[in-house]
């Protein structure tokens, strides 16, 4: 694995999940970001490791390289503010509270699976992009 990446925890048979982890791939023009499905083995080990408590994980954590970690709308909105173009300025609604950011992402996790539907298995990346998957090694 490595060391100076951030590393990106996702829901694998979530499809809003998988459309967001290709738009941040697409938008990840330094090459900040490896991923990896909560599902998988090596999702699991991060976890476990960090001593993350699960029931704080529905759908996106965010591992940095120094074992801090972010989950819910903090872990997206420090992703946003690596990606190219105007996306970093959502990063701006840090500002907000977490208590009702997280009001409003729970909302969309509890819902993901009815609004945007649900796979069997985990999202296989194509040949391109399987090396930004740690669990594919």
């Amino acid at each position: 694995m490595e060391e100076d990446k951030k590393i990106i925890l996702f829901d694998g048979v979530c499809n809003m999940c998988n459309s967001t982890i290709n738009f941040i791939i697409k938008h990840d023009k330094n090459d900040i970001f490896r991923y990896a499905s909560l599902q998988s083995d090596i999702g699991k080990q991060l976890i476990e490791e960090r001593n993350i408590d699960t029931s704080k994980l529905d759908s996106i954590l965010l591992i940095e390289p120094k074992k801090v970690y972010y989950y819910k709308s903090t872990a997206a909105l420090h992703i946003v503010r690596h990606l190219s173009g105007l996306y970093p300025i959502l990063s701006l609604f840090l500002i907000i509270p977490p208590f009702f950011r997280n009001w409003v992402y729970d909302i969309v996790a509890k819902n993901r699976y009815k609004w945007f539907g649900k796979k069997e298995s985990c999202m296989i990346p194509t040949p391109e992009l399987r090396s930004l998957f740690i669990d594919q090694h």
